[in-house]
């Protein structure tokens, strides 16, 4: 009898015990941001978060102002997988258009919105270690004390306290299983800093046979066709196209391009195939000066640097705003802050952030920006404001109205800095020049 009440007691703590929630599975994803200059449409497309496979895959076409309306083709395939395609209508005014494709499997797969292409990873739904912990260790108890009860029911108590103990015993791993799983980090996105193979798309737990990370110096190509800028991305090491590239800031590519006249223009180059990218360039003859950041799969960010020479008649489309710029510029080395005052408070977010600030030079007279030893891309980041989400989209307009930003530059001159924002759905580009003294060591 002492055994039999042994085992009911350990009954009523499995039951009160097996309550509390259990542990979080693995993550299954996020929305992909991702800017794209297609032809003369700037737009963001927003791949929203797979929730199961098969189904249904959101996608949201943001347009800006200049966008030209018209109708874009939507579509997605994976090797062997049949291609799902739908038809998005772009209207005149800027702002979110919505379409709906089909996956029917977890892997890669390529978004392709007419001539662009954009990989990405439907990730497969699976429990994690720690998850199976739990659910196994409930399971095991149950099965256990459904021995013990009927050993004790039989008249053999003292063989039904091995199951007993063995209850208690995995009633401990599920519950320090449960306990622990909100701490315990989640595994790397396949996608992101693992390379997106069946292997770990399938089963982000189970570890991969990638052990070195550093990737090589990429080497950048850029060549005209027409108005239209194609970069060449291959291997410094092995001459192959470079098609790791990440999403990073919301963009496969951020191309900086100067023109002979100081206009800058901050494009997203669509890729085309493999290491292939192309973006249309609205501006005028002469050499132009390019900077293209990307970031390669387990490798970190680049900043490939050249130039391009640019015939033919001037098209030039500057979108330049105005702002009330203040500038606190200290000696080289010395942490240096530029604000931009909008006047209201209703700027979007743009690229993942509130603000970006392009610094080039320093710069003598008639130099060729390309010849700049410094450049570089500073953010200011979005704050955190009660009421609104932790990462919110470009239909958020409640930023602002001062975007600062803090960079110290590193040698004294003369610099070219523009601060770029969004507001009502347009790009607004704010130049300005700044002196840099001498430092105490200049």
């Amino acid at each position: 009898m002492r055994t039999l009440s042994t085992v009911l007691l350990a009954l009523g703590m499995l039951i009160g015990i097996a309550a509390p929630a259990l542990a979080d599975g693995a993550q299954t994803g996020a929305d992909i941001h991702v800017a794209q200059t297609l032809g003369d449409r700037e737009l963001t497309v927003i791949i929203r978060r797979v929730a199961e496979v098969p189904g249904p895959v959101h996608i949201d076409l943001v347009t800006h102002t200049g966008s030209p309306p018209g109708v874009v083709t939507v579509s997605v395939s994976a090797a062997g997988s049949p291609t799902s395609s739908t038809k998005v209508e772009l209207g005149a005014t800027p702002g979110f258009y919505a379409g709906t494709v089909q996956v029917d499997r977890p892997g890669p797969w390529e978004l392709k919105v007419d001539e662009a292409t954009i990989p990405f990873i439907v990730p497969a739904i699976v429990s994690s270690p720690w998850e199976n912990a739990t659910y196994g260790g409930f399971v095991a108890a149950g099965l256990l004390l459904v021995i013990a009860l009927v050993l004790a029911v039989r008249g053999r108590g003292g063989m039904a306290i091995v199951p007993a103990a063995g209850m208690i015993v995995a009633v401990t791993v599920a519950v320090t299983a449960a306990v622990l799983a909100p701490v315990i980090p989640q595994p790397p996105a396949p996608g992101t800093d693992l390379d997106p193979t069946f292997d770990n798309v399938n089963d982000p737990y189970q570890r991969t046979s990638i052990v070195d990370f550093s990737r090589p110096p990429v080497n950048l190509v850029p060549t005209m066709a027409g108005n239209d800028l194609r970069l060449s991305l291959t291997d410094g090491s092995s001459g192959r196209p470079v098609d790791d590239l990440l999403v990073h800031d919301n963009a496969l590519i951020h191309l900086v391009v100067i023109s002979p006249s100081g206009t800058l223009q901050h494009l997203h180059p669509i890729r085309v195939g493999p290491g292939e990218y192309r973006v249309r360039l609205r501006t005028g003859p002469g050499v132009h000066a390019i900077a293209a950041e990307i970031a390669r799969r387990g490798g970190g960010v680049q900043l490939l640097r050249s130039s391009v020479s640019v015939t033919g008649e001037a098209n030039l489309h500057a979108n330049e705003g105005k702002a009330d710029l203040s500038t606190q510029i200290r000696p080289a080395g010395s942490p240096s802050t530029v604000t931009a005052r909008f006047g209201t408070r209703d700027l979007q977010p743009w690229l993942g952030m509130l603000g970006h600030m392009i610094v080039v030079g320093p710069l003598a007279d008639g130099q060729n920006h390309a010849a700049a030893p410094i450049w570089a891309h500073v953010h200011a980041m979005l704050p955190s404001t009660p009421g609104l989400p932790d990462k919110p989209d470009e239909s958020v307009a409640a930023f602002g109205p001062d975007v600062s930003f803090t960079y110290s530059f590193p040698l004294p001159g003369r610099y070219l800095v523009w601060v770029q924002v969004e507001r009502d759905y347009s790009i607004v580009t704010v130049p300005t020049v700044v002196e840099v003294p001498k430092g105490a060591q200049g």
